[in-house]
């Protein structure tokens, strides 16, 4: 038998004053509480292959943990976990975007389905991330993987790893500097499977800019 085991982090929180649905927007993270950064770096396994978005919240974020563990490990850029894309909603208030929307607009009943206008749904996420998942894992077997992603691409991971539909995985809470551990099982004799070790172990707090 053999287990390649997902760190999986989501980024330090985003520089977000107007609270805006960010998504894809490419906005810088605030790394700056060295307490919090050094806590989460203190739980990642050394030697480890790393992987990140293309977004620069979590390239910032990677290299933070990286520089407190004094690891020098270069993390691979891996497209297919790159955020939501929100389209026409990115960029606006997310208070502004909610109101907006009439009481009986599909999104509140089947959110997972929902994609606003030029973006993704969530169900378009799982579908992305979950056969890179997949394909990582039997690449890399063995292997301790670090993966410095987004709430939506983790929520997909944990989908996968849990079983769960897009409505079941968007109840998962993933906050700002959190931990979600899952291991992928490869056995001789039986088929492959998943094993959640711990979903969404905070370090951080979510500042209010």
């Amino acid at each position: 038998m053999s287990t390649t085991r997902w760190w999986w982090v989501r980024h330090a929180p985003a520089i977000n004053p107007d609270k805006l649905l960010y998504g894809r927007l490419d906005l810088a993270a605030d790394t700056s509480d060295a307490a919090a950064v050094a806590a989460l770096a203190a739980k990642l396994p050394r030697g480890a292959m790393w992987l990140q978005s293309p977004l620069r919240r979590t390239a910032e974020t990677a290299a933070a943990l990286l520089a407190a563990m004094g690891e020098a490990a270069m993390p691979v850029v891996e497209p297919a976990l790159i955020e939501q894309d929100f389209g026409a909603w990115q960029g606006r208030p997310s208070r502004e975007v909610y109101d907006a929307l009439p009481r009986h607009d599909p999104f509140w009943s089947h959110p997972s389905a929902h994609a606003a206008p030029g973006g993704e749904s969530f169900d378009t996420v799982m579908r992305r991330v979950q056969p890179a998942v997949q394909a990582l894992s039997g690449a890399h077997v063995g292997r301790d993987i670090v993966a410095v992603a987004h709430a939506g691409t983790i929520r997909a991971a944990a989908a996968l790893a849990l079983d769960l539909d897009g409505e079941r995985a968007l109840r998962l809470v993933v906050d700002t500097l959190s931990l979600t551990r899952m291991d992928f099982i490869r056995s001789r004799s039986g088929p492959e499977s998943w094993r959640v070790v711990a979903l969404n172990l905070p370090f951080g707090t979510e500042k209010m800019y």
